[in-house]
């Protein structure tokens, strides 16, 4: 019960449902795009962070273009998730700049997706959302729905989303590659390939929220 009750928490907080104690009230029209916006002010927030250091240490005025050669990124990640227990860590090898294209991207968030360990029950689909552009980078955004349907259920009840980004820098050389952070629906952690394991177990709790407040909202 704790697991629902912070789910329903977040969900208030972020002005999707109202909970009125014996009943809960779901905003029509809200959930995923809430969601969605959540998970990617928490990667923006992350590649802010790390954009400010490198561009600092290039000592680059904000209103100054690139005008000198990168010839060392240092990985700013301290905020992210990062693997405490000992185990393997699988990652790919991700594009380049240079080598980048929408599809490819979704190509490579695939290759990455198959590195995870999940039962075979799982399905899941991945969408290109959109591109964003700002002063040092171009984001793409990619959702990936997980579900499990069944033979008594093929529509399942409920998903779980991971919303992707990579960011495709400006300021670096065509030769280093994309810079690949993810979310887990309703969760604040960001991620990074090769910095945190997968767990299942994060699946299977968000769609297990999400049918627990199904039984008690109200539309």
């Amino acid at each position: 019960m704790r697991c629902v009750c912070t789910y329903i928490r977040k969900l208030e907080d972020m002005g999707i449902i109202t909970d009125h104690g014996d009943h809960i009230i779901i905003m029509p029209g809200l959930h995923e795009g809430e969601v969605e916006l959540q998970a990617h002010e928490l990667i923006d927030q992350v590649i802010s962070n790390a954009r400010k250091r490198v561009v600092s240490d290039l000592g680059i005025a904000d209103d100054e273009p690139f005008s000198r050669p990168l010839s060392s990124v240092k990985s700013y990640d301290g905020i992210l998730g990062r693997e405490t227990e000992d185990h393997e860590i699988s990652n790919i090898d991700w594009l380049k700049i240079e080598e980048f294209t929408v599809e490819r991207g979704k190509e490579k968030i695939e290759e990455f997706i198959n590195t995870w360990e999940y039962e075979e029950a799982w399905l899941h689909c991945i969408d290109f959302l959109r591109e964003e552009e700002d002063k040092y980078s171009m984001k793409y955004r990619y959702q990936v729905r997980w579900s499990i349907p069944t033979r008594r259920k093929p529509i399942p009840r409920a998903t779980a989303s991971v919303y992707f980004t990579i960011e495709v820098s400006k300021i670096k050389p065509g030769s280093y590659p994309v810079e690949v952070y993810y979310v887990f629906e309703t969760n604040s952690l960001v991620h990074r390939p090769g910095a945190s394991r997968f767990r299942e177990i994060w699946l299977k709790n968000i769609i297990e929220n999400k049918i627990m407040m199904m039984e008690v909202a109200k539309f």
